[in-house]
């Protein structure tokens, strides 16, 4: 294979899974966003902050196995090796922690989300807005179910239950009123956010096995071309 084909074929799957990584890290912590003071425990954001991490020095990485390819530098490639052996143990430390924090999310969601309903009022905060944008986006209403607001102040004071908790909030028939509870997402929104957190965190843990698998090829390629360097009798011009 010519000189400058090995060196994009080394650099550009580099490149490409670092957008890539970009992407999944972003969506992560995105998706996290949103629920921003529902989740208390900001450690869950640890392997997206990995993530994007890997993808920031996987561009970096993309050029050295280019360079490193290109001028046959068996320095140069021996650096690359390490590069791609520390981000695939990173990749490896992001798919445990994502594991672990998928497994303690559970039962730790519940205080927060009831915290969040009784200091909401209905004006523009961040437990409110947290709240109506919880319930409008997962269809839920409450903590375990749609009665869980009539326990808080915002019902005592309005006799109503937030208009994001409609199955359609621009429905002129879901006027909050507990007697229509048809008119409601019904389910709770406690469980349905543990879903989704587990979800979001599941299809990062799929997406760090697919890019680690990528890390080991590149491993093996890398040691393919250092062999057949030295088993080729002649001296690189640079070496």
């Amino acid at each position: 294979m010519h000189q400058s084909s090995m060196g994009q074929t080394i650099s550009d799957p580099h490149r490409a899974a670092g957008a890539g990584m970009a992407y999944v890290g972003h969506y992560v912590i995105k998706s996290f966003g949103s629920f921003d003071s529902l989740i208390q425990n900001k450690s869950t954001l640890i392997p997206a902050a990995i993530i994007i991490g890997i993808s920031a020095v996987m561009f970096f990485v993309g050029i050295v196995g280019c360079c490193s390819t290109l001028r046959e530098s068996k320095c140069g490639l021996g650096f690359f090796f390490l590069i791609i052996m520390l981000i695939f143990a990173a990749e490896v430390t992001a798919l445990v922690f994502s594991f672990i924090y998928r497994g303690k999310i559970n039962g730790q969601l519940e205080k927060p989300i009831r915290d969040s309903l009784s200091k909401y009022n209905g004006e523009k905060n961040p437990e409110t807005e947290a709240v109506d944008s919880m319930q409008t986006l997962l269809k839920c209403c409450g903590v375990k179910n749609y009665t869980d607001w009539t326990n808080t102040t915002y019902f005592s004071t309005n006799k109503t239950l937030p208009l994001s908790c409609c199955k359609n909030s621009s429905s002129p028939q879901c006027n909050g009123k507990l007697e229509e509870w048809q008119q409601f997402n019904t389910e709770g929104c406690e469980p349905n956010l543990e879903k989704f957190i587990q979800d979001v965190l599941t299809y990062a843990m799929l997406v760090v096995v697919a890019f680690a698998i990528i890390k080991f090829f590149g491993m093996v390629s890398v040691c393919a071309i250092t062999c057949k360097s030295r088993r080729s009798g002649y001296e690189p011009l640079y070496a």
